[in-house]
C-alpha cells in the first residue's frame, strides 16, 4: 500500500511539472511599424534579447512611426543588425510618428 502511493505521489508530482509552462524568451504583445504610406507591418510576441531586422525595410526605405504593444522595453535603431550610434528607447506602450525611421529592434 505504502508502495502504491508513494508511486502515485511520483507520478503526480512529474505530472505537476510537466503542465507548468515553461517561461518563453519572448516580448508578449505586438510591434508594430509602417513601411509605406498606410503599410502597416509588425512582430508578434518577438523573442527577447536577439536582435531583428525588421521585414519590408531596406537601405532606401527605412521603417517608421513604430508602436511598441509588448510588456517589454524595445531599443529601435536606424541601422540594420542593431548598430549604429542612432537608436531610440521605447517603453511598453510607447508609440512615435512618422518622423521617427527605424531597421532593427531588440527587446528587453
Amino acid at each position: 500500500m505504502r508502495l502504491r502511493n508513494a508511486a502515485l505521489a511520483v507520478a503526480s508530482a512529474v505530472a505537476l511539472v510537466l503542465a507548468v509552462p515553461m517561461s518563453a524568451n519572448a516580448a508578449t504583445g505586438e510591434f508594430l511599424y509602417k513601411v509605406g504610406p498606410g503599410v502597416l507591418a509588425g512582430l508578434a510576441d518577438p523573442e527577447s534579447r536577439v536582435c531583428i531586422d525588421l521585414f519590408g525595410t531596406t537601405e532606401d526605405h527605412p521603417g517608421f512611426a513604430p508602436e511598441n504593444l509588448t510588456k517589454s522595453t524595445a531599443t529601435v535603431f536606424l541601422d540594420e543588425h542593431c548598430s549604429g550610434d542612432v537608436f531610440y528607447v521605447m517603453n511598453p506602450g510607447k508609440k512615435l510618428g512618422d518622423r521617427l525611421k527605424l531597421r532593427s529592434v531588440v527587446f528587453s
